[in-house]
């Protein structure tokens, strides 16, 4: 990386940190450290908000989601707009009335103890995972860019983050996701415009569009209905829904992110203002994958997008076998682009006949090319056998390293990396403020004052930024991060939406019903995760239906063996 791309990068970071710090000094106690002294404006909280779910995950392994599999990952997202307005109306304004510090408050006052920290164990234990895979996402572009091992690489990152949140709390976080979001959006922008740029000049934006749809990369919605289809338009409306519900009602990573408003009309401003956004975000992300697939149609892409590990291969004895598949993979390529160009000759023509018959070639030399890069990858496990072989959360970060002009590959490295810092910095800071909260301060230290709870945020905060540098060494085990992640939300997330339902609209299931519901529950979506095919955005519809039903079903139990005089069930 060339001097002005690190002076960019070095700035861009900087800056952000340093205004967050200055403009965040002198929390003093645990009301401004975890709740920002309830300060927010709508237009901070929906930004936050926003930054917080789009983590370096989104920019590194999005596009190369949209890369492999078009566009359908968007209908993901069909049901958060409507999560947005049930929350807006429903769950904010309790934890208004409640002046909760964390959602998990709130189930001990409907129901008793051992269910909110059930819960509260339920969230620190996905939550605690996924934020060593946040860390891990910059990890590999450090890693790739200085030549480091993912490991210290993974302990570099998550030691800069643990400083930058133990500093200032909830309100250093949200105050520097504006800067971060806008980081993120403009270098997405500029990295969208020099990919078409780069498209040969016969082939205009529309034909790059129309290329993409006949290599089935604009498949935007899918109304087909497959349990084991993890992404169409059932799936998004119902079991996205249902996620939302869980991500942004229960999640204290989110959750925080909007109590800390002037007031609940600004914190439902907020929520909204990210429901109507959050879609074409993750459209445009999806689109400049796509529009990356189509530029690689008309020049060589790697056989291997991870290129220093392709490297480490080539200087072992499989060097030979891997250069002549590369060789057979250029050769595939020519067929394709010759093909491709055909392509865009007859759509230019109107003649559709041969635009098919033409894309059909194109998909099949396509086809071959994968077979091609699945040998290579059979190869590079053969020659290093802990490698990671699944490339495709570095096809982005290849596609601005080999292409982007100096000065931009800086700027959208700062975008990945201000991702990473905005939803690594939320995740740590909720992490600390339910362990305090709802596990420390009600369970083990019910006594101390507030510089005590003050300290022991900051205590559990390095110790959870540990605990994500840990997992973050293991992350390369998993399959696309984006994915990964969802699938770590969805096991856990449909259990405790059941719980915090039946607390908002079940008044008849108490207590140690629903506490034996949520474990029935989340042991059939575990059941479900290892032993079927189920897709994971169901994962969150069943866990959430077993709490309500099993809720019904036990409190029935409960209700009938229970002496008519007596009032056992209080929970």
């Amino acid at each position: 990386m060339s001097l002005p791309d690190w002076l960019v990068l070095a700035g861009t970071l900087g800056f952000i940190v340093i205004y967050g710090i200055w403009k965040t000094r002198g929390s003093k106690d645990i009301e401004g450290y975890l709740k920002g002294d309830n300060s927010m404006k709508w237009w901070t909280i929906g930004l936050s908000v926003m930054a917080t779910q789009a983590s370096a995950i989104t920019f590194l392994s999005t596009p190369g989601q949209a890369y492999e599999d078009g566009m359908r990952f968007v209908q993901f997202y069909f049901g958060l707009p409507i999560a947005m307005v049930i929350i807006s109306v429903t769950i904010i304004p309790i934890f208004y009335r409640l002046k909760v510090f964390t959602a998990y408050e709130y189930l001990e006052t409907r129901f008793d103890l051992k269910t909110r920290t059930l819960a509260a164990l339920l969230f620190l234990i996905q939550r605690g995972l996924a934020a060593g895979i946040t860390i891990y996402a910059p990890a590999i572009i450090l890693s790739s860019i200085l030549g480091w091992s993912l490991t210290i690489t993974n302990v570099v990152i998550g030691m800069v983050v643990i400083i930058y949140t133990v500093s200032g709390g909830t309100k250093a976080v949200s105050v520097t996701q504006k800067q971060q979001m806008a980081v993120m959006m403009g270098g997405m922008l500029v990295a969208g415009f020099m990919v078409v740029k780069f498209l040969p000049a016969d082939v205009s934006f529309g034909d790059a569009v129309a290329v993409a749809g006949k290599m089935g990369k604009m498949n935007i919605v899918d109304f087909s209905f497959n349990w084991d289809d993890r992404y169409n338009f059932w799936s998004g409306i119902t079991g996205g829904l249902f996620l939302s519900l869980s991500y942004f009602g229960t999640d204290q990573s989110q959750v925080s992110r909007y109590i800390g408003g002037r007031s609940l009309a600004e914190s439902r401003l907020g929520l909204l203002f990210n429901g109507l956004l959050k879609i074409p975000m993750q459209f445009l992300i999806l689109f400049i994958g796509v529009m990356v697939f189509v530029f690689y149609q008309f020049n060589q892409a790697p056989v291997f997008f991870n290129q220093a590990t392709k490297a480490r291969a080539e200087a072992t004895s499989y060097g030979g076998e891997l250069q002549q598949l590369e060789e057979q993979h250029m050769a595939i390529s020519v067929q394709k682009q010759a093909a491709v160009r055909e392509l865009v000759g007859n759509l230019k023509a109107g003649d559709e006949a041969l635009a098919d018959a033409t894309s059909a070639r194109a998909l099949d030399l396509e086809q071959q090319a994968r077979e091609v890069r699945t040998e290579v990858k059979s190869v590079i496990k053969k020659a290093l056998p802990d490698a990671e072989t699944k490339d495709t959360d570095y096809v982005f970060l290849s596609f601005v390293t080999n292409y982007l002009p100096v000065g931009l590959v800086g700027l959208l490295l700062a975008v990945i990396l201000s991702a990473a810092m905005s939803s690594t910095a939320s995740e740590l800071n909720a992490l600390a403020s339910t362990t305090v909260v709802d596990i420390y301060k009600r369970s083990f230290k019910k006594d101390g004052d507030g510089a005590h709870y003050l300290f022991s945020s900051r205590v559990f905060t390095v110790a959870w930024g540990l605990i994500a540098i840990m997992f973050a060494t293991y992350a390369s085990l998993l399959d696309n991060l984006i994915q990964a992640v969802n699938i770590i939300g969805s096991i856990f997330y449909g259990t405790i939406l059941g719980v915090f339902l039946v607390a908002f609209y079940f008044k008849y299931i108490k207590g140690n019903a629903v506490f034996v519901a949520a474990l029935l529950a989340e042991a059939i979506v575990l059941y479900c995760y290892y032993f079927t095919d189920i897709a994971f955005l169901w994962f969150n519809v069943i866990g959430c239906f077993f709490v309500i039903l099993f809720g019904f079903v036990i409190q029935f139990i409960l209700n009938r063996n229970k002496p008519a005089s007596s009032d056992l069930e209080m929970g």
